[in-house]
């Protein structure tokens, strides 16, 4: 973790990224990350998505570009490894996030992308740093179809499923599936 910490400070700005995520009961907490993205991103993505009809028609389906040119070239890494997200075990042991759960979202997306009976049931567990959609294709997937695995995760859940989920992630992350 101090290699990576070191390889993403090279670059300016801080190796770790903070984002408001929601959490049990609706509640927001900072979700976190090593910075995988320049540190104006926000901006850079304004600016594309108000130039790029392309760009912003994907952004509006997954939440995510195939080929971000916000993402550094460590970040680029880290993304596909899945090692951006190790901060987040202190957001475990913080008792915000579980090891297995839904993937934790803004507001804005749990507000556009659930629905009232989805959003419900997201709200009624702790996302976690893996879960049924990292290990069934990540971003290959719609932004529909992660709700219902969300969805189907929480109505599903049980202590079996968890440990599945667990197995499944090792080599999911080692074939990077999905991972963009």
């Amino acid at each position: 973790m101090l290699w990576i910490c070191w390889q993403v400070r090279r670059d300016g700005g801080p190796a770790l990224f903070r984002h408001p995520r929601v959490g049990l009961g609706g509640r927001l907490f900072p979700c976190f990350k090593f910075r995988s993205m320049v540190t104006d991103a926000d901006a850079r993505l304004a600016r594309l998505l108000a130039t790029d009809p392309v760009a912003a028609a994907e952004w509006a389906t997954r939440r995510k570009l195939p080929a971000d040119p916000r993402i550094t070239r460590i970040g680029a890494f880290m993304r596909r490894t899945s090692l951006d997200e190790l901060p987040q075990l202190l957001n475990v042991l913080r008792g915000e996030m579980s090891l297995v759960g839904p993937r934790p979202v803004v507001a804005e997306e749990l507000r556009l992308h659930y629905g009232e009976a989805a959003a419900d049931a997201y709200c009624r567990t702790r996302p976690g740093i893996t879960g049924l959609w990292q290990v069934s294709g990540r971003s290959e997937t719609t932004y529909a179809e992660r709700v219902q695995l969300d969805t189907r995760y929480v109505r599903d859940w049980s202590l079996a499923l968890d440990l599945r989920i667990l197995l499944r992630t090792v080599p999911a992350v080692l074939q990077r599936r999905g991972a963009v």
